[in-house]
């Protein structure tokens, strides 16, 4: 069985409570249920972590180098700001899937620039929590293309 990550990044711990009609009534433990259940079905384990503080981000993606064969990311708003994750996603060879449960490009301005995106196998955006299932397919693909 295959191992996968995903992280999710500030505030992503509020999921349920936060602003539900911009990122639903889930809660983050459902959503990490659901990815869970998913990749199951494809024989992959996954391990969640959510953190606040983006150094812990950056080394969950470091330990992703050794004992993942890939990453689901939302990291949150550290996706507008953070070099640090960028540069992280960019020293490791697993892809990472960037995932986001709103369109980041139909928000506010400074929403619009994903540091992560130029780094990542992939970004998903704006269809909710299934954003995650959809990111968890999409990384499932690249792994099996870097295997042919």
């Amino acid at each position: 069985m295959g191992k996968l990550l995903l992280l999710n990044g500030p505030n992503l711990n509020l999921l349920g409570q936060r602003n539900k009609n911009q990122y639903g009534q889930k809660s983050l433990q459902h959503v990490e249920q659901e990815v869970k259940a998913y990749l199951q079905s494809f024989s992959f384990h996954l391990d969640t972590f959510q953190s606040n503080h983006e150094g812990e981000l950056v080394d969950w993606i470091h330990k992703a180098n050794e004992e993942y064969e890939g990453v689901l990311l939302n990291p949150g708003a550290y996706t507008h700001t953070s070099i640090a994750l960028r540069d992280a996603i960019e020293a490791v060879d697993v892809p990472v899937v960037e995932v986001h449960i709103s369109n980041i490009h139909n928000r506010e301005s400074f929403r619009h620039h994903s540091y992560i995106a130029p780094v990542a196998a992939g970004q998903v955006v704006g269809f909710g929590t299934n954003s995650y299932i959809i990111g968890a397919f999409a990384l499932i693909e690249s792994l099996k293309e870097r295997e042919s």
